[in-house]
């Protein structure tokens, strides 16, 4: 029985001289300075911000408070959550 063209147990092969070049990538995080490595078809990444210093990540994000906007969605929070 084929499948899709191919027979069991056949190798599946690639096309010759259409693949771009597969890299050992080395990453460099411009916030903190942390270097990894990954790949890519890139031999050099530059982030700005990485999982080890992103304020998401490293629990440290703050709130910043535009007149009061903060505490109206709490004020409507609580309603709702008494409601």
């Amino acid at each position: 029985m084929a499948l899709h063209g191919r027979r069991r147990g056949e190798k599946r092969t690639v096309k010759p001289d259409i693949h771009p070049k597969y890299y050992e990538a080395k990453v460099h995080c411009g916030s903190c300075g942390t270097e990894w490595t990954v790949g890519s078809t890139r031999p050099e990444l530059r982030v700005d911000v990485c999982a080890n210093c992103h304020p998401f990540f490293t629990g440290k994000q703050t709130i910043i408070d535009t007149a009061g906007q903060v505490e109206r969605f709490q004020k409507r929070l609580e309603r709702t959550a008494k409601a």
